[in-house]
C-alpha cells in the first residue's frame, strides 16, 4: 500500500478541514439526525423512548449511534439509572446548549431558502417544539 504524499492536494485538504473551526463545528453537528436530536433535547432531559417517539422515521439503531456520537463529542450527557427495567436519560451539556440558538437561526434560514428556492414549506411537524425553532 502506498502512502499519501504530505504535499498532495488530498493531504493538504485533510489538514485544512481538521484545522478549520467552521468545518470542525459542522462535523460535530453533521449527520442526518443530530440537529433534530439537539432540537428535541433543548427543553431538558429525555428518555430514549421519548426521543424515538418524537423523531419520526429514525430507527433505534440510528438513534443509538447518533446519541453515542453526540455524547462522545461532549454535546450530550447520558444518565443511567440502576433500575429494573433500566432507565437512561439524555440531556444537552452546557456546550451543547450553546448550539441551540445557532441551530434556531439555521432552521429559520432553511425555511426561507426552501420557500424561495422551491416555493414549498416544510412538512415536518413542530408540535412540542421549543419556541426557538419557530420561524419568525
Amino acid at each position: 500500500m502506498t502512502s499519501i504524499k504530505e504535499n498532495s492536494t488530498n493531504s493538504l485538504n485533510r489538514k485544512l478541514l481538521t484545522d478549520c473551526n467552521l468545518t470542525y463545528a459542522v462535523q460535530l453537528m453533521g449527520g442526518r439526525w443530530k440537529l433534530l436530536l439537539l432540537m428535541r433535547l433543548e427543553p431538558g432531559r429525555q428518555r430514549f423512548g421519548e426521543l424515538k417517539k418524537n423523531i419520526p422515521n429514525i430507527t433505534e439503531r440510528m438513534l443509538t449511534l447518533q446519541l453515542r456520537e453526540l455524547e462522545a463529542d461532549g454535546l450530550v450527557t447520558r444518565h443511567v439509572f440502576a433500575e429494573v427495567p433500566p432507565r437512561v436519560e439524555y440531556e444537552l451539556t452546557p456546550i451543547g446548549r450553546e448550539l441551540v440558538p445557532i441551530c434556531g437561526t439555521l432552521h429559520a434560514w432553511g425555511g426561507r431558502h426552501r420557500y424561495q428556492h422551491t416555493g414549498t414549506e416544510s412538512t415536518f411537524s413542530h408540535e412540542n417544539t421549543p419556541e426557538i425553532w419557530s420561524t419568525p
